[in-house]
Order: C-alpha cells, then structure tokens, then sequence
C-alpha cells in the first residue's frame, strides 16, 4: 500500500509523540503507545482478521454531520438497512472537535461508537493513542473497492502501511460571489486569478454595492489558519516549510502575504474581517466575495434560497498570488474510521457501513446535499455537475490541492496558535512581523517542549 503525506522522519515523530496533551478545543489527549508489538498500531498486519465473523445487526454511528448533512446520511443509512438488514443509529454531535471529546470520554466510560467521523486533521491523534482499528482486512471482507478512491483523498489516512480511515466528507476552500454584483460592475464571470487582480476589481465591487466592503476574511474559529495556507503559498510562504517541522511563519515570504491581509483590511479598505460568519455575510449582500469550504455551499445557497434567491452563487477556486497561480488550495474535511475495543461482529458491520456510505452513487448523493467531493474516481457527476455547477469547481480543484503544513496539522495547538495570530494582524492592527515572530516562537515551543523530547 502507498504510504503518502509522511516520510520517514514524519512516521517516526507522529508514532512516538505520545505523550502530548491537547487542550480541549484540540481534540483528544494522546495517551502512552503499546510497547507490545503484536497490538502497536504501527505493526503493518492489514488489521483484525474477519474470517468466519458475521456482521453485527446493529451498530452506532457518531458524526458531526459536517455541510448540515444528517438527513441526507440518514437516507443512505435507511437504504443500506433495507438492503443488509443491518441497523444503524446516527448519533449526532455539534462539530469535530465535540466527536473527539465524546470518543476521548467513552474510552474510559464505555459506549464506544461503531463508525465516527474525524477530521483530517484528527486521525493520527486516535492512531497514536490506540484507538483505531487498520481498516485493510476490514474493507476486504467487506468487499470494498478501495482502488476506487480519489489517491489525494484516500493517502491521507494512509500511514505505515496502514489504511486508518476512508474519506467522507472532503472539500476544499472555494471563492464564493455574488454574481449579479460580479455583472454591475463589468467584471468578467468567473473567479480572480490572483489577489492582485482581485484587488484591482475591488473598488468597482464595493460602487456597486453601496461601499461595503468587496471581501471578507472569514471568521477567525472558521479555521483562519487552514484558509490563510492559500495566501501563504501564492507568495510562496508557509507555516513550515515543506514535509517539516521548520517554522516558516516569519519567513519574509510569510509575512508579504500576511501583510497584504492586513493591508486590504486597513490600508487599500476593500476588505473586512468577518465577526461570525462570512458565508451567511455574503448572502446577505453584505459583502460581495468570501472564501469558504465547498461543504459550506449548501448552508450558502440554503440561505439565499428562504431570501427569495436574490442572486446567483458564483463558485471559483482560490486565487494565486505573486509566486504560485494554482495548487493554493489546501484539502480539507472528514474520514470516517472504527474504534478499537469493540466486537469483531461490529467492526465487520462498520466496515460494511462505510464501503456503503463512500460507494460512488452514494457519495454522488452525499455531494449533491452538501457540497462535499465525491471521493469515488468511478462517481458519475454529470448531472451534479448541470443541477449544482458550484460543485464542478470544487470537483475540478480537488486535483490541485495541496498537503497542509506541518505546523498547523501535527504541533498540538499550532492551528489556535495561527488563528490568534491573525486575529491579531486582522483586527488589533498589530504589525505583521511582530505577529509573525511570536507565532513563531510559539510554535517552536511546542514543538521543542512537546515533540523533540519524544523523537526517537
């Protein structure tokens, strides 16, 4: 099996920093590893062996019904039991973090799930501590093709050897506008090709709209730090420097694209940073340009549609900057995994679920609801691409889409620390490079004090 996303030196950080301890808002604490090699999850061995197991008839499923997906999950769920006979409950939570927190408490309370969902930016934290199972043996007995899966998708679950999940619910960031301004203004129908030219375009935008702000920033708990990787790499920035744990964040590079940040908010005034929710903002003529996931496109279009759909949703990818026009965009969104410690029985049913849940008609349907990728190579979109051209986009990018930094998805706390630095740059008007600087130290603290000491 490809092993993607980690080289060698990356596998033997994430397996042996077990001990740091995240804050709450960070997902799980990760406990001490098994020393014994026959249950270390990094023992290659395909997972638990199915042969003569028969799926449970019932089985639980924790999801934080990411993209408002919880009535179209429980369709697909509806139309596997009536095909399997197997039961499954959908146990809803609020968000990620709150499903980490739940399976975190049930590992010492009891009542794990059969299936959850974890964000990419989670599952090694549940690898490290033990509490996934591989899925290899899983999805064979489960007759899943997994050859199918989009390989930018499918590899970032894949670590020693080991498949630890299966893709969900994937996106990407996407530019979103309204396009009856796009059209008052003169500007040609389609997405900016870089933030300069956007800039450029700025003041027709806000003439057209009674001078409100062209671009909002979205919301500093909207996952600044997973946004801002998109002005970063246009400059040719980054939090950390490729497949590294080298902090970049103050790199003159960095702090260009930061800086243009600050100046659109401040000097050049065609930009503002959202307060709650940019997406909801733009529907809402208050603005005429956001950036947001592409499962953010339903709750978008949602919105528009209970105003009367006062106007046409645009969809584009991210803008370039001065260093790099494409493969800016970060992948983002959720897996879904099975627990350890629960029946064999269950984890057959689980793995049945899911081969399900991901199949190419199915992730089609999920798309369609959500806005979300289908992650099946085989999907046929053609008719989600006519009815919902918003997903074509977000489809089309998916293959320019970039691994994420290693400072915001493996130093615990890196991505808080992010956003508070842009929240400083964005709405305190602190200077970039002073921002960038703390930033820096912080992150280099967790790792000196939090990773190197575990290294091995």
């Amino acid at each position: 099996m490809k092993r993607t996303r980690f080289s060698a030196v990356a596998a033997a950080a994430a397996v042996t920093v077990a001990s740091l301890a995240l804050a709450a808002c960070s997902g799980p604490s990760v406990g001490a590893a098994s020393d014994d090699a026959s249950t270390s999850p990094s023992a290659a061995t395909g997972g638990p062996d199915f042969t003569g197991v028969t799926p449970a008839k019932k089985i639980t499923f924790w999801s934080s019904n990411p993209g408002g997906s919880g009535d179209v999950t429980q369709e697909i769920i509806d139309a596997f039991t009536a095909k399997t006979g197997i039961e499954v409950e959908l146990v809803p939570a609020a968000s990620y973090e709150d499903v980490a927190q739940k399976f975190q408490a049930a590992q010492a309370g009891g009542g794990l799930p059969d299936v959850l969902t974890l964000s990419d930016v989670w599952w090694y934290r549940y690898y490290l501590n033990d509490q996934i199972i591989p899925l290899g043996n899983a999805l064979e007995a489960a007759k899943a093709d997994t050859d199918d899966y989009l390989p930018v998708f499918y590899g970032d679950y894949q670590y020693d050897g080991e498949q630890w999940a299966v893709p969900f619910a994937r996106s990407t960031p996407l530019f979103y506008y309204n396009k009856a301004q796009w059209a008052a203004a003169g500007l040609p129908d389609r997405g900016p090709a870089t933030w300069q030219e956007f800039a450029e375009w700025a003041p027709k935008l806000a003439a057209v709209n009674g001078g409100k702000p062209a671009f909002e920033w979205p919301d500093i708990a909207g996952y600044a730090g997973w946004i801002a990787q998109d002005l970063l790499w246009g400059w040719g920035g980054s939090w950390s420097a490729k497949d590294s744990f080298d902090v970049t964040a103050d790199s003159a590079k960095s702090v260009e694209a930061l800086q243009f940040l600050q100046d659109s908010i401040y000097t050049d005034k065609w930009a503002a940073q959202a307060a709650k929710d940019a997406g909801a903002d733009l529907a809402a003529g208050g603005t005429s340009a956001t950036i947001a996931s592409s499962g953010s496109f339903a709750g978008i279009q949602k919105t528009l549609d209970s105003a009367g759909n006062p106007f046409e949703l645009g969809a584009a990818p991210l803008p370039g900057g001065p260093a790099a026009s494409d493969g800016v965009s970060p992948t983002g969104g959720t897996g879904v995994a099975i627990p350890k410690g629960i029946p064999a029985a269950n984890q057959l049913a689980a793995a049945e679920f899911i081969a399900f849940l991901t199949n190419p008609e199915n992730t089609v349907k999920f798309s369609g609801a959500t806005g979300y990728i289908p992650v099946d190579k085989s999907a046929d979109t053609t008719a989600l691409r006519a009815a919902k051209p918003v997903i074509g986009v977000a489809i089309d990018q998916a293959d320019a889409t970039r691994s994420q930094d290693w400072a915001r998805v493996f130093l615990p706390g890196g991505d808080q620390a992010m956003n508070s630095a842009i929240q400083s740059i964005a709405t305190q008007q602190v200077p970039v490079k002073d921002a960038m600087t703390d930033l820096k130290g912080k992150l280099e603290q967790i790792y000196t004090t939090q990773v190197e000491p575990n290294l091995k």
